[in-house]
């Protein structure tokens, strides 16, 4: 029988979104390479040679023939000149003649006012200045600085041609390394990418994490110290034929522990401890999950006896072909799954080498996975009950200031189907709540508000609604109230607020019993209990709102449930289409026929409009006591169960949750006082005798005679 939801908290008016979960351990940044500025340098040299050339039309690198060379020299338009032993000259303008030279003012201020000129030789040039200077001696004009110079190297010719085909060599190798590091090659370049990225926790690594670190999940803890003994000492089963499972599967929600108790496995086996995410092994290159299975394998046996953790092994290890819609598939995700069937079946079971895996999808996996010789076990890592709770809390209020009247079993019972990962982000919601208000303590009512937050979103008390609104949403909350107080399966109730929470325009808060079996007249009385809202609206104010959204769909499901899986109506008696493998799920094709599916449909809709009626009359009864919840929730706009007993009266039913406490009370008390009574009391040492005493004594052949 599949078991009901073990937690939900009422939030009406619109369906909330699912909480997401955070992963707690991020990975950690590649450190950037000490000489990664230099290819920012070389990148940037490269564009300069390429669209930024020395010179340039209007520069001193521009080439002039010889005549108009000295055409500007005849014209008193070149200031000085530079003659090289190459047979190149250089004239520097005079400033007043740039528009005449090179056509504006400012080309010539950009190009600093210089040309240059193939001459015929330097001695004919040095003539032809001479007669230059002469004539411009007869006009009185100044003679023109002529200067003489050796050429630039060869050297530099070369590097200035071959520099930019060296960095555009470079640039390819450094953007070819960026590629490989962002595939995963890591900084081995493109030839490492199918070496497995496996962190690895070593056995002397400091601040391990063991079992007295894991709180609660007492039975998951149990199963796996049979590994931790074989990790500490194989011997001991090899020598008398035993094998120990290849491989041990932990299943469960997000955020039950399943991370963290692998890790306190390797903790406390105190053998090195290789960690991997299923998505790890699956890259866009054909070939390198295959690869990096391999390499992974290899390093755990160097290494062994060692444990090989697979975070979210249905990444890779999903059913092959379950899920090509249109006959494809991945085969490179597939051909990953090959080779990691092959290792796991494929080294001895001396090897030293055990495989964790964790997954909360654990009916997607391949078939071969879960056989005999590779998977071996699965450890079904549940959410905590209310003890493991209290353990819990205790763990992660430790480094919290609390006030001292702070009840952990009150915490515990304000968050039934909690996971581990939620408790502690209440606990840390509830600290930023305390800092946040100045409180120097984290009070009670900081840890209910951190509740609230998580469970139903942040307060919007600025968000305006009508009288006629706020009315409406009063009589829908105190429908649902109302109803789960008289019922005696109804949730127990915990508060009731109208203010807008989150997308919700009002919310109630309730406490399910965690039962581990459900019967039918639990799931009517929750039924009933969700369609108090809805029957309220239609009894009192003779109208419906679109607020029921979130209620219709809950009991719909669970309606649904009772026909389709539980075999709890009067026409499908013991009849259950639930497919625990999965290959309905995609709703293409369903295990029964279109007669059934109608019989289905109106057996749901009966059992609806059968609780639809109770909760009618339900609300007739005591419409009394209703209104006066709906006027105080206008009035006071959040009411707590104690308002509601004031009301409506106690209710004569105890809950569940005081139940478990109670038998967990006398149980503790009946184990401390049975090792009280196992203490061995303390022997008396033996009194000395006096030698008078063991004088008057027989001796030994005395007594045997």
């Amino acid at each position: 029988m599949k078991k009901m939801p073990k937690f939900k908290i009422e939030i009406e008016r619109k369906p909330m979104p699912e909480q997401k979960q955070k992963n707690q351990n991020q990975p950690k940044k590649p450190k950037r390479s000490p000489l990664s500025w230099l290819y920012y340098v070389i990148m940037i040299g490269l564009f300069v040679f390429l669209f930024f050339p020395i010179g340039g039309e209007n520069g001193a690198d521009k080439d002039l023939s010889y005549t108009k060379f000295t055409a500007y020299i005849d014209n008193n338009a070149v200031a000085s000149l530079t003659v090289y032993d190459d047979n190149t000259a250089k004239a520097k303008i005079r400033p007043e003649k740039y528009a005449l030279v090179f056509g504006n003012q400012e080309a010539g201020e950009k190009a600093k006012g210089e040309l240059k000129a193939l001459i015929p030789s330097v001695e004919e040039f040095a003539k032809y200045i001479d007669l230059v200077n002469v004539e411009r001696k007869e006009q009185g004009l100044a003679a023109i600085d002529v200067s003489y110079a050796k050429s630039k190297d060869y050297w530099y010719l070369i590097l200035v041609n071959i520099l930019p085909i060296v960095l555009i060599v470079l640039f390819f190798v450094w953007m070819s390394r960026g590629m490989a590091n962002a595939a995963g090659g890591g900084p081995g370049g493109i030839f490492n990418v199918g070496k497995a990225k496996a962190e690895v926790f070593d056995k002397d690594k400091k601040n391990k994490v063991t079992f007295k670190d894991v709180a609660g999940l007492a039975g998951a803890k149990q199963e796996v110290e049979e590994i931790v003994s074989f990790l500490k000492n194989p011997t001991k089963y090899t020598n008398l034929g035993g094998k120990i499972p290849k491989g041990v599967l932990l299943v469960g929600p997000p955020g039950t522990g399943k991370t963290l108790l692998a890790k306190a496995v390797a903790g406390e086996a105190n053998v090195p401890f290789f960690s991997m995410s299923g998505s790890d092994f699956v890259e866009m290159f054909v070939g390198v999950g295959a690869s990096r299975v391999r390499d992974l394998f290899r390093q755990a046996k160097e290494k062994a006896p060692a444990i090989i953790f697979i975070d979210e092994i249905d990444a890779v290890g999903r059913a092959r072909g379950r899920n090509n819609m249109m006959g494809g598939g991945n085969d490179e995700r597939e051909s990953t799954l090959n080779q990691l069937l092959t290792e796991m079946d494929g080294f001895g079971s001396n090897s030293g080498v055990i495989i964790l895996a964790a997954t909360n999808r654990a009916d997607v996996l391949d078939a071969a996975l879960l056989r005999a010789g590779r998977f071996d076990r699965q450890i079904h890592v549940e959410l905590p009950d209310l003890q493991e709770r209290k353990e819990i809390f205790g763990v992660h209020l430790a480094p919290i200031k609390i006030d001292k009247s702070l009840d952990i079993n009150f915490l515990a019972k304000q968050t039934p189907g909690f996971s581990g990962a939620d408790i502690a982000n209440v606990c840390n919601e509830a600290a930023l709540i305390a800092a946040r208000n100045d409180h120097s303590k984290v009070t009670k009512q900081d840890f209910m508000d951190a509740v609230d937050r998580i469970i139903g979103g942040l307060e919007r008390k600025n968000k305006i609604m009508t009288e006629e609104e706020k009315r409406s949403v009063a009589y829908h909350e105190a429908g649902h109230a109302t109803i789960s107080w008289l019922l005696r399966y109804g949730n127990p109730l915990v508060k009731v607020t109208i203010v807008p929470r989150g997308v919700a325009l009002g919310a109630a808060w309730y406490l399910p019993e965690e039962r581990q079996l459900t019967n039918k007249d639990h799931i009517m009385d929750n039924l009933c209990s969700l369609l108090g809202g809805r029957a309220a609206e239609e009894v009192f104010l003779q109208q419906t709102s679109t607020g029921a959204l979130n209620d219709l769909e809950r009991a719909t499901k669970q309606a649904y449930a009772m026909v389709a899986y539980y075999g709890m109506s009067d026409k499908l008696k013991n009849l259950s289409y639930y497919d625990s493998t999965g290959r309905y799920d995609m709703g293409i094709t369903k295990p029964y026929s279109e007669k059934t599916a109608e019989v289905i449909d109106s057996e749901t809709s009966a059992i609806i409009a059968e609780q639809m009626a109770r909760a009618k009359k339900i609300l007739q009864e005591n419409a009394e006591g209703h209104n006066k919840l709906a006027e105080m929730l206008i009035e006071k706009e959040v009411i707590t169960s104690e308002d509601v007993a004031s009301v409506l009266g106690p209710r004569p039913w105890t809950s569940r949750e005081d139940e478990i406490i109670a038998a967990n009370d006398a149980l503790q008390a009946e184990n401390e006082k049975a090792k009280g009574e196992e203490k061995p009391k303390k022997k008396r040492a033996p009194r000395k005798k006096k030698a008078e005493e063991v004088a008057d004594l027989p001796s030994t052949s005395e007594t045997i005679q």
